[in-house]
């Protein structure tokens, strides 16, 4: 005897919304012959479309909170902060087995590089946008980062 299956894999989205809070990212989509999965936390919630069938919503996942920064940032972070300029993955050195661009505590001048973000395969190095001392590293190597997130405190 046979069960023909219906609706949705309750298991498939429970794995991407524990990739999505594994990883920090914001949005995964899956697509597997006819049938499309995506699942976002900025948007409505899930979403999963057989073709032709009509759309199916599930709850969202619960949002991770994001984990504790290593260093505490003090209150001005918002002035003194250097942004993400772009969405990627944030490397603190430029090579797992190599010593970090910058420390706290140490001095940069203008246009030295403070990290190295990867987005589409390529590496773009974040310039210092002024001369001063790190105050705070609010990212930790190997992080998913977004646009305009608070990358380092150089005071």
């Amino acid at each position: 005897m046979t069960t023909k299956k219906t609706g949705i894999d309750q298991q498939l989205i429970r794995d991407l919304a524990g990739i999505l809070n594994d990883t920090n990212l914001t949005e995964i989509e899956v697509e597997l012959d006819a049938f499309k999965v995506r699942v976002s936390r900025q948007a409505a919630a899930v979403h999963a479309v057989a073709a032709p069938a009509p759309v199916y919503a599930a709850p969202a996942p619960a949002a991770h909170a994001a984990p504790a920064p290593a260093a505490a940032a003090p209150a001005d972070v918002s002035k003194n902060a250097v942004p993400s300029p772009m969405v990627g993955t944030a490397y603190l050195a430029p090579a797992p087995d190599a010593q970090p661009f910058i420390t706290v505590g140490q001095s940069v001048k203008e246009g030295q590089t403070l990290l190295i973000i990867e987005a589409m395969k390529t590496m773009n190095q974040i310039p210092s946008p002024r001369s001063g001392t790190v105050k705070a590293i609010l990212i930790e190597d190997s992080q998913p980062v977004e646009y305009g997130m608070p990358l380092v405190v150089i005071e």
